[in-house]
């Protein structure tokens, strides 16, 4: 899964998504360029709900990777 932050996404957001997911037992890799900030989520994503991210503050988009079985 990858979340895509909005261009001006505060870093308290940032922090607040990154807590969010670690409390769940997620690992993370963050990858911040000029205009973007992408977090990307490891781990067994079929337990998260896209919806509940998408609405928190800062974020503009929640992709799946498609599972290749």
């Amino acid at each position: 899964m990858l979340i895509i932050m909005k261009k001006h996404a505060e870093e308290a957001a940032l922090d607040s998504i990154k807590e969010y997911l670690i409390t769940r037992d997620f690992d993370l890799h963050q990858s911040t360029g000029a205009n973007r900030t992408i977090i990307g989520v490891i781990g067994d994503t079929d337990t998260l709900n896209d919806h509940e991210i998408e609405t928190m503050p800062g974020v503009s988009q929640v992709v799946r990777i498609r599972k290749d079985d």
